[in-house]
């Protein structure tokens, strides 16, 4: 599933609707009914419903790093769109299916050597991503099992609760400036309202990648767990969250994140124009053909 998915999932739905997604009806917490899962997946991406606790796992299963590929993008918005449109699902937590990754971020390939149509679409599809996920009225786990620069760590942003496995091998952060390129606008608005200004702007600058316990430390993960009692932990802030009235919750999460959603929904041409002539300059592009070398010579 590509390109041509996204576009009509975007059509359906079109960009506004997507940018006020407070102005969704309430969600409803679904009927009593017997205890029921369902799972239904894409090549990317593993969801799997627990309609009794109203509860969906979305587990990223795109080998070897689950990179932010277009086709990842699209197979995700369209997950999620199943899930809001799900009487049954009333949250859902974030996690991977590879081991000791949760997302690499942004796929490379998608951002070297292609036409400026292709980043076009690319940048829309990270935009989606992240609008869909920031709006959501369900309530969003991430569970951290791995590392997560870059785009992985903006996934994790973008939740409303973060926990990270407990291993100092792992690390998370907005790094774009390590490899030259500069984190958007509304990655750094998601960033600074999680961690505050001054951490958010040391951190950008430097392309800081945070430790487990470095990144709890500075309040971009809400709290540390074994690795092992991860799911535990998740399942059970979820529920903790899922007790408080619907409308309340998702009303104050309207109010808290509009600004913000309003912030890109206004400028969303102009930042996908921003990235095509950033990425197309030779000097990032030679920055990023450099960096994929370094890749493989590490595989090799």
């Amino acid at each position: 599933m590509a390109a041509p998915a996204l576009a009509r999932c975007m059509a359906r739905t079109g960009v506004l609707p997507l940018g006020q997604a407070w102005g969704r009806a309430p969600r409803l917490p679904p009927s009593p009914l017997p205890a029921q899962r369902r799972a239904f997946s894409n090549n990317k991406v593993l969801v799997e419903l627990d309609e009794s606790a109203g509860v969906a796992t979305m587990k990223f299963k795109s080998p070897p790093v689950n990179s932010l590929s277009l086709d990842f993008l699209t197979e995700f918005c369209i997950s999620l769109e199943k899930l809001e449109n799900d009487r049954a699902c009333r949250g859902v937590i974030l996690t991977s299916a590879v081991p000791k990754i949760f997302s690499s971020g942004l796929d490379i390939t998608e951002m070297c050597g292609k036409s400026t149509e292709h980043y076009a679409e690319f940048w829309r599809a990270v935009q989606e991503m992240w609008l869909r996920l920031y709006s959501s009225n369900m309530v969003t786990v991430a569970a951290v099992n791995g590392s997560s620069p870059a785009g992985g760590c903006l996934i994790a942003l973008t939740c409303d609760y973060r926990i990270m496995a407990e291993n100092p091998k792992f690390s998370i952060g907005l790094n774009e400036a390590q490899l030259g390129i500069v984190a958007p606008f509304w990655f750094k608005d998601t960033f600074v309202n999680i961690v505050g200004h001054r951490v958010a702007e040391s951190s950008l600058q430097l392309g800081s990648l945070h430790s487990a316990p470095e990144a709890h430390r500075i309040g971009l993960v809400d709290e540390l767990v074994p690795e092992e009692k991860l799911k535990d932990r998740a399942t059970a802030v979820m529920q903790q969250w899922l007790a408080l009235p619907d409308h309340a919750r998702q009303l104050t999460k309207t109010m808290m994140r509009k600004a913000v959603l309003d912030r890109l929904v206004a400028h969303r041409e102009e930042d996908v124009q921003n990235f095509i002539s950033f990425i197309s300059k030779e000097s990032i592009q030679k920055s990023l053909r450099m960096y994929m070398e370094m890749l493989k010579k590490k595989k090799s």
